[in-house]
């Protein structure tokens, strides 16, 4: 079996460290997950997440010109997860900017008719926070004066 960049093997836990794992690979190979590629928590202590001779999915993130191979446990956990509430999210929230790129005929908008909304958008919520904040500050001017 050949090993490349991208793809996600088995592999076992063959020695621990502060910054990360080992992990023995097939063809007699091994490779190292750092210890911010062991989980998408933050690890504090690798022995809370691994231990030796534990068998563990990794994705191969990269292959050294030296041989050195750079593994990711939670690259591989995230490819074999289905879709999750934040990634469809992000789905909804691109699909709605996509909506907002059309006219109102359904013709897709130039790059200057967007911004040109954009700008208008933009001086509305400008004049109306201009508004609100003069007439606040007319306000505490005015109560101030009495004072005097």
């Amino acid at each position: 079996m050949d090993l490349e960049v991208g793809a996600i093997v088995e592999g076992v836990v063959t020695g621990l460290t502060k910054f990360g794992a080992f992990v023995s690979l097939p063809d007699n190979k091994s490779g190292m997950v750092h210890i911010s590629e062991v989980s998408t928590e933050y690890v504090n202590d690798i022995k809370d997440h691994l231990s030796k001779d534990q068998q563990v999915k990794v994705k191969i993130i990269s292959i050294g010109d030296d041989g050195k191979i750079s593994l990711s446990i939670r690259r591989a956990s995230e490819a074999s997860k289905p879709k999750t509430q934040k990634s469809q999210r992000n789905n909804r929230q691109q699909n709605v900017w996509q909506g907002q790129q059309t006219k109102n005929s359904g013709e897709a908008m130039s790059f200057e008719d967007m911004m040109a909304k954009f700008k208008q958008d933009s001086e509305e919520k400008m004049s109306a926070l201009k508004k609100s904040s003069d007439s606040r500050y007319s306000v505490s001017r005015r109560g101030n004066s009495n004072k005097g």
